[in-house]
């Protein structure tokens, strides 16, 4: 028997199991790497945090990174170059990490990679008859297992998409997995470059479990600040969008977009929502000129109403409703203030209350699916439909 099938055999049968997760978003900020122990699996998941970091990016690795970065047309030496690189410079990363937090690399069952998203196509939006669902992301596995020397499971969407998905929001699996309570309904709201969320029924019925974005989280506020202000890549404390106040007229035109009018499960991506897209509605709405100041505060309250819309929608009837909130988001005090007004009758709080660090939320959720991987099978939510495929996902890249 080859010995890394042997390694894998004996990794199934483990009661627990030892892994670093990745997970680098849309922002393009960082690298969250979290190293945690995996405690059995499927339904019966535990996850306890040892390490956790936020790796900020350098300034000539995020250049790279936007050059091909939900852009239709790219330079495609440029994209194969970066698929190996990008995966060099996170084995860095992690290597830097295991020597700071003094932790062998020999003692690392897994890594769970998700990769650096360049671009995502569901066919809502590309609107190619002939075509489904898409999503590319690079990093490749192989680069990063023989880099550390340790079996790295990579490229989780692709068997989604595979069965009918669109390979977001992925979160619902593990979300489901750690956090579903017997008498409490919960919404998992994770804030990133776009906003998402897991709805988790009190009642356990897994046909009523579903995840899906609701719009832009971060991304079109941190685009305006990086476009207009060198050297910012948010608004720190919301220190801007707190001067100003919100053009209702412009706000209105951010919400005329068809996405909005779509039902859920779905998902979306800096592809749609960017300067473009605020260009554009600004020109509608008839706008001359806008303070950078009331600029950034509509935008924020633009996430804040696309994402409390569709809490709503998904929680209708629903009683006692818990939000628990994760992400860079999280730190927009002025966004979750909006957030916070709109639901009145809803308890919101963040992961940590869950045992879940809420910056590293993301990353523990990718190990959970590498765990899966390993040693679960695929997870029955819903009812198996293309947007909620039973399926177990990720390629998995030996270190020789």
């Amino acid at each position: 028997m080859n010995p890394n099938i042997n390694r894998l055999y004996q990794l199934s049968n483990q009661l627990q199991r030892r892994l670093i997760g990745l997970m680098s978003g849309t922002s393009v900020d960082g690298l969250d790497v979290v190293l945690c122990v995996c405690h059995g699996s499927g339904m019966d998941t535990k996850v306890d945090i040892l390490h956790f970091e936020t790796v900020a990016y350098q300034a000539a690795y995020r250049k790279e990174i936007q050059s091909i970065f939900s852009k239709r047309e790219v330079d495609l030496q440029k994209l194969c170059l970066l698929n190996g690189w990008v995966a060099e410079q996170h084995a860095s990363i992690i290597k830097g990490c295991l020597k700071k937090w003094k932790v062998d690399a020999a003692s690392i069952d897994l890594i769970a990679s998700h990769g650096q998203t360049i671009y995502h196509a569901p066919k809502r939006f590309h609107g190619l008859a002939d075509f489904s669902n898409a999503t590319l992301q690079i990093g490749d596995g192989d680069h990063l297992a023989l880099k550390t020397g340790i079996i790295t499971i990579s490229d989780f969407r692709q068997k989604h998409i595979a069965a009918g998905g669109e390979g977001a929001p992925l979160a619902l699996y593990g979300d489901y997995l750690l956090f579903s309570k017997k008498g409490e309904n919960r919404i998992l709201l994770n804030i990133g470059g776009i906003a998402n969320f897991t709805r988790l029924p009190g009642n356990l019925d897994g046909s009523e479990v579903i995840s899906t974005d609701t719009g832009p989280g971060n991304t079109l506020m941190d685009a305006y600040m990086q476009h207009h202000f060198t050297g910012k890549y948010y608004d720190d404390q919301s220190a801007l969008a707190n001067k100003g106040q919100v053009n209702e007229l412009l706000l209105a035109g951010l919400k005329k977009n068809e996405f909005f009018n779509t039902g859920f499960p779905k998902s979306t991506g800096p592809e749609l929502f960017n300067l473009a897209y605020l260009d554009k509605a600004t020109i509608e709405a008839g706008i001359a000129s806008i303070s950078h100041e009331d600029m950034m505060a509509t935008l924020n309250r633009f996430s804040a109403d696309t994402i409390v819309l569709a809490i709503k929608a998904c929680t209708e009837g629903w009683q006692d409703t818990v939000v628990y909130s994760s992400g860079g988001g999280i730190h927009n005090p002025l966004l979750m203030k909006n957030i916070q007004e709109q639901l009145p009758g809803y308890r919101l709080s963040n992961t940590a209350i869950l045992g879940i660090h809420p910056d590293a939320k993301e990353a523990v959720l990718f190990a959970v699916l590498a765990n899966e991987t390993v040693a679960g099978a695929a997870i029955k939510i819903g009812n198996g439909s293309s947007d909620r495929p039973f399926v177990s996902m990720g390629k998995i890249s030996f270190p020789n």
